[in-house]
């Protein structure tokens, strides 16, 4: 029986997808009702009647931060995926980040090891994973992390989770951490990177030529898949499709959305007023952070992502970029 949390995110529904096409006994948890309607969306790109492969999966109404509502779950469970995780770059959010995050995993490791599941597949984040001093030297899964950088607040809280799973597995747990870039994926047009097409299918402005990196939502869940079903144990690997300039990610994008791209660059100087800017229309309007210190720090970052171990372990050919950008902008809907 396989367990998935965070089934109604974007990660989560296309695994679903995935694994409702072979798998008879699937879980899901879900916190509210509407957001099972994007799960059909999702699934409605693999099927063409999603209905029954959707009924395979026995929704259950449950929080990752409440043990009780997790504990009707686990039952009869072996494997899980631990998608589930808040996303946001504003440190005001740093405690629901902690709370959801960190104790979360926590929650969702601790019922692993006492239900005796077989296996845990974690999804962290490359913002997790550490960084260079020297740009020139390709960040892999050997990087270490440095407490003392200035971290944003999502990584923090994400590297704090990988540390609970590590903790499980030092506990007897056999678990598996993928670390994924910027997941491109249809269905979700209001946060990730979904809100990124619809910025700029609605006529984004500026583009920096700092360097992001990439990674088809398929080559996610297929890895996923195949590390889970794998001998691979206390293993983490990066996910990394290609490294392109934002530059280049939002004109390659902007012709597959058919708009116009953006034509000027935001230099460090215009972003460094605009995060100080947005900082202050926080303080008086109390309305959420559109960009911080650190998040205009990582869209000037020239940091390359080196995801050979992965490829040289389950001799993996990731998705080019541009033949990603083409499906999801076909499904562009938002």
């Amino acid at each position: 029986m396989i367990l998935v949390t965070g089934g109604t995110g974007l990660v989560g529904a296309h695994l679903l997808a995935y694994l409702a096409k072979n798998e008879q006994h699937i879980k899901a948890i879900y916190r509210t009702p509407d957001k099972l309607e994007a799960v059909k969306k999702v699934f409605s790109y693999y099927f063409d009647d999603a209905i029954p492969f959707f009924d395979k999966i026995e929704w259950f109404k449950a929080d990752v931060t409440d043990v009780p509502s997790l504990e009707l779950v686990f039952p009869n469970v072996t494997h899980v995926y631990h998608v589930a995780a808040f996303i946001s770059f504003d440190p005001k959010d740093f405690d629901v980040l902690r709370k959801i995050n960190i104790e979360g995993t926590a929650n969702i490791v601790n019922l692993c090891i006492g239900y005796g599941v077989k296996k845990l597949c974690f999804v962290s984040s490359i913002a997790a994973v550490g960084e260079n001093e020297d740009p020139t030297i390709p960040i892999t899964e050997e990087t270490h992390w440095n407490p003392e950088a200035d971290n944003n607040v999502y990584a923090i809280s994400k590297y704090g989770s990988e540390m609970e799973v590590w903790r499980g597995s030092q506990e007897g747990l056999e678990v598996v951490i993928v670390n994924p870039a910027i997941i491109l994926g249809a269905g979700f047009w209001r946060s990730g990177s979904g809100s990124l097409f619809r910025a700029i299918k609605k006529g984004l402005k500026y583009y920096t030529k700092g360097i992001l990196s990439y990674v088809d939502i398929k080559d996610v869940v297929s890895v996923m898949i195949q590390l889970m079903n794998s001998d691979i144990k206390s293993e983490r690997f990066i996910l990394v499709g290609e490294n392109w300039t934002l530059e280049k990610f939002t004109k390659v994008t902007a012709k597959a959305l058919q708009v116009k791209p953006p034509e000027k660059e935001a230099g460090s100087f215009l972003l460094g007023f605009a995060w100080r800017m947005d900082w202050w229309r926080q303080f008086f309007t109390g309305k959420r952070r559109k960009l911080t210190k650190q998040t205009a720090q990582s869209i000037q970052s020239q940091a390359f992502f080196d995801s050979s171990k992965i490829q040289n372990t389950l001799n993996f050919t990731f998705t080019p970029v541009e033949e990603s950008i083409e499906r999801v902008s076909k499904r562009y809907d938002g």
